[in-house]
């Protein structure tokens, strides 16, 4: 197929291949009388002229230069083991063809199959934020300062003390937290101990996820946002090795738990130092996003327009989406 679009296309190429660079350093050429003449630069030169006008494609020397120094040095070593070699069959098997296929594809209209056209304009969008990265520079010129600012916000990430895992099961009474703790105890899986939880914490944030409480550190503060518990709870627990339930209802405030150690974080100390890298790339990402949702903002100020949103409710998803609903 691929043949017959090239060829009812009507495509030819004119292909002035590049020879070595060794012979290819004068910038000008000489009369008769020796007079310098001027010369466009041999890197603005076109080595290949593909198709005819007004559908066709010039290859500049430039543009195969480019290509070659893009390539990794396996793939280069691919295409040959000289120089000239390389230049010859890159110019030939990658950008002639590529320029053979774009035209085909021009002469059929594929640009116009929703498809295509969607994969065109992604590809476009990618290459725009790819521009918008290499415009902030790479990640290493982030500032010191910023790195040490952003690590003072969050010292918490890089210098914790030792934490503790526990699932707790909050109970009324000290006799219905004695019944849940021999259940418990009966049958020590987080299977049972999830279902005690369910049936009997008072603590509904926890009740239908085990009572798990997260990374609890001495004082109660745990990692789950929002939530901190009595620190006889973290107490009764480090009384205790990891995977132990504490043989005894924990009193917390006007009720009982049940406490399982379910593990231990030890402590983390890092230096600025040591987490530079790291928090250089947070904040480089961060930028790209901000620079890249600025770009959006303003692109849909100044180009959206005539939107009917609702025309969406007209439209037919799959059956799959939304439950099938």
């Amino acid at each position: 197929m691929l043949r017959g679009l090239v060829a009812g296309a009507g495509l030819a190429v004119a292909a002035v291949l590049v020879h070595d660079s060794s012979r290819a350093d004068d910038a000008g050429a000489r009369t008769a009388n020796g007079a310098q003449t001027s010369l466009p630069s041999q890197r603005d030169a076109v080595v290949a002229a593909v198709g005819v006008p007004p559908m066709s494609r010039s290859i500049a020397a430039s543009e195969l230069e480019e290509r070659i120094a893009s390539m990794p040095g396996f793939q280069r070593a691919s295409f040959g083991s000289t120089a000239d070699a390389i230049r010859h069959r890159v110019l030939d098997e990658v950008l002639v063809r590529d320029a053979l296929l774009s035209l085909a594809a021009e002469t059929s209209k594929l640009a116009t199959e929703p498809v295509v056209a969607h994969a065109i304009e992604r590809a476009e969008s990618g290459a725009t934020v790819r521009a918008l990265r290499n415009s902030l520079g790479p990640v290493a010129d982030v500032p010191v300062a910023d790195v040490r600012a952003y690590y003072e916000r969050n010292r918490a990430r890089y210098d914790a003390p030792e934490r503790y895992r526990i699932w707790r099961i909050l109970c009324k009474t000290r006799d219905e937290a004695q019944d849940v703790l021999n259940a418990a105890l009966a049958d020590g899986t987080p299977k049972t101990f999830a279902q005690l939880a369910r049936d009997h914490s008072q603590d509904k944030a926890t009740a239908l996820r085990s009572g798990n409480l997260g990374f609890l550190n001495a004082e109660g503060e745990s990692t789950e946002p929002g939530l901190r518990v009595d620190a006889a709870v973290v107490r009764a627990a480090q009384s205790v090795h990891d995977g132990d339930v504490v043989r005894a209802p924990v009193a917390e405030g006007d009720f009982f738990s049940v406490v399982w150690r379910r593990g231990t974080l030890a402590p983390q100390k890092r230096s600025v130092e040591e987490v530079a890298p790291q928090i250089r790339e947070i904040l480089w990402r961060q930028r790209v996003k901000d620079e890249t949702d600025k770009l959006v903002a303003n692109l849909r100020a100044a180009k959206v327009r005539d939107l009917h949103e609702e025309l969406l409710d007209s439209l037919e998803l799959p059956a799959d989406v939304d439950g099938g609903r």
